[in-house]
């Protein structure tokens, strides 16, 4: 973790009711410049409902803050330049080429008919170049692998240049590997200086990269600190029903689920 820490986005008392049920219960949370956290939790915690609400996708009570202001005193494009989101899945839904995805992340900085300037280009050659997808930048996105694809959309909201990351999954439905890839890529970019937040599933991925863990249950915080603090055992079996063993490793402990409770 970088030592020089700085909240960037702050949310405060986010509630989110639907269906007569708050599937988000007065959470507050804040996301510090140089660093990675990893949200998890069950199936039906809040986590995505979450997210959604701090970047003002759905409708929420309390407050959210970027740099002191507040997110809804922000235009679109303002907040858009701010927060980068990737959402879930990695979906492309039109044979484009890589770099033409990626540069669909310097949007926000200018308005739909304006060209390409040098800024732009600098921005989408050092996205390619952190995410390794420049040697992909003619082909066209089906044509890569699964993990390729993640890697562009990381790449593509890199290009925005935004203070804070947010990204929903990003690797799910990927192999071993590219799940190593992603987070390790998701690490360095939060070392680098923006705010990071990714939903994960896998708590050993989290245990491994974060430099800080959020744990949601039944739609409120249930933890809020380092990887060896918040995922213990005892959290673990009571938020997730399971056991785990704690293994360490030159890397750092590894969590390894035993069975379910």
């Amino acid at each position: 973790m970088t030592p020089n820490t700085a909240p960037r986005l702050v949310a405060n008392h986010i509630t989110v009711i639907r269906n007569r049920r708050k599937t988000v219960d007065d959470v507050s949370l804040t996301l510090n410049a140089g660093e990675l956290t990893v949200l998890v939790g069950p199936n039906g915690a809040g986590k995505t409902t979450l997210v959604r609400a701090i970047i003002g996708l759905i409708a929420s009570k309390g407050s959210v803050s970027f740099d002191g202001t507040s997110l809804r005193a922000m235009t679109p494009r303002a907040r858009a330049r701010a927060i980068s989101y990737l959402p879930q899945g990695h979906e492309f839904h039109w044979p484009m080429s890589v770099d033409s995805i990626v540069a669909l992340g310097r949007e926000p900085h200018a308005d739909p008919f304006s060209q390409t300037s040098a800024a732009d280009r600098v921005a989408i050659e050092r996205a390619m170049q952190a995410t390794a997808v420049t040697e992909f930048s003619s082909r066209l996105i089906f044509e890569l692998s699964g993990g390729e694809r993640a890697r562009v959309a990381i790449a593509r909201a890199l290009a925005t240049e935004a203070s804070v990351l947010i990204a929903d999954e990003p690797t799910a439905s990927l192999d071993e590997r590219h799940q190593l890839i992603v987070m390790d890529l998701l690490q360095r970019i939060a070392h680098d200086g923006t705010a990071v937040l990714a939903i994960i599933h896998d708590l050993a991925l989290a245990m491994r990269f974060a430099d800080r863990v959020v744990v949601m249950h039944e739609g409120q915080i249930a933890a809020n600190d380092t990887p060896a603090l918040a995922l213990t055992p005892d959290r673990i079996a009571e938020v997730f029903g399971i056991s785990v063993n704690r293994v360490e490793t030159p890397d750092g402990p590894l969590l390894i689920p035993s069975r379910a409770l």
